[in-house]
This record gives structure tokens, C-alpha cells and sequence, in this order.
């Protein structure tokens, strides 16, 4: 293993910036989700926000990086263009590549992965075939961190906030780790 080599004060700056922007969005993640008035943030645009803040809190396997970013978005996308707006900014310091993928669709060169909830009744085959793949799995199906999934983004019981809830069982499998901060935001489950 190589030795860790301490990273220049600019590094620091901007995780500073990012996990400042991180507590942001998990603060408007607290506001009401849907059209419960006329200011409120619409459930999936808050979770398209998460989604492309995640990154900045996940260690990845260098062997994995690809030269862009590649988000990927597995099934019917419920996003509408929240992804495509965000997928114009660099996630550290890569250009994005915003990638759709049918139930069949080959994740093998995905950074962060989300399956949507039309991929549920084949949750278990997609997951099954990406447990040897350094990919973040992320999903907002029930139950998605407990079946394997690596970062599942629920609703409250109230409907009106979005949890983080992490496995990090199944990312340790593929020698991906979560930053601090962020696991100490986000609750840890146990498949």
C-alpha cells in the first residue's frame, strides 16, 4: 500500500467549501419536499443535489478514476433536468459525463450509479452484478441500503426530509470508504 501523502492547504479550503455546501443542501433537504408551498424544493431536486455532493465525501480506489466523472442514472429517471443542469459543473475537478442506462445497461464504467425505483423488481440481479465494480450504488428504493446498496437517500416518516442512509459493508467490498463528516450525518445500516 502506498503511503499517504499529505494533501496542500488548498485541498483543505475546499473541503472546507464543500462540506459548508454538503450541510446546506442536508438543511433543505429538512424543508417540506412537495409543493407544500410555493418556495418549497421539490423532493428530486434535493436528491439530484445530494447526488452530485456525494462524491465530494466518497474515497474511490485511484485505479478507478476515469478522466470525467461519470454520473450514471439507471431506469426512469425521475429527475426531469436537475442532472443536466448540475452535470455542467466539474466534481473534483473533472468534467461530468451524465450517463442513461436501461435496466441492461453496462455500469462497468460509472463513478456513482443511481437506480431508480423502476429498477425494483430486478434490484437484486443489478446489485449482484455490480458487487465487483468500484461503482457507488445510490437509489432512493426502500430498503436499498439493507439489500446491498451502498447509499440509499429515503424519505422521512413524515415526507418532508430526505436521510442518508449508508452501507458501508458493501463499499468497503469494493475498497470505497465514506468521509467522516458524512457518516456522521447519514445513518449506517447493517444488510
Amino acid at each position: 500500500m502506498a503511503p499517504l501523502v499529505p494533501k496542500p492547504a488548498v485541498h483543505i479550503t475546499v473541503i472546507r467549501q464543500a462540506l459548508v455546501l454538503f450541510g446546506l443542501a442536508l438543511t433543505l433537504v429538512g424543508m417540506p419536499a412537495q409543493g407544500q408551498n410555493t418556495g418549497a424544493v421539490s423532493e428530486y431536486a434535493l436528491k439530484s443535489a445530494l447526488l452530485f455532493k456525494l462524491p465530494l465525501f466518497i474515497y474511490r480506489p485511484n485505479a478507478a478514476r476515469n478522466p470525467d466523472y461519470r454520473v450514471c442514472v439507471m431506469g426512469n429517471s425521475p429527475f426531469g433536468g436537475a442532472l443536466d443542469k448540475l452535470a455542467q459543473t466539474p466534481i473534483d475537478n473533472r468534467a461530468v459525463a451524465l450517463v442513461r442506462l436501461n435496466g441492461n445497461g453496462d455500469a462497468r464504467d460509472c463513478d456513482i450509479l443511481f437506480i431508480t425505483r423502476s429498477e425494483t423488481p430486478v434490484l437484486d440481479a443489478i446489485l449482484n452484478r455490480l458487487s465487483k465494480l468500484p461503482t457507488v450504488t445510490v437509489s432512493d428504493i426502500d430498503g436499498f441500503a439493507r439489500s446491498g446498496g451502498m447509499v440509499e437517500l429515503a424519505l422521512g416518516s413524515d415526507a418532508n426530509a430526505i436521510s442518508i442512509l449508508i452501507n458501508r459493508k458493501a463499499a468497503q467490498k469494493q475498497n470505497i470508504e465514506f468521509n467522516a463528516q458524512l457518516l456522521r450525518l447519514a445513518k449506517v445500516v447493517d444488510p
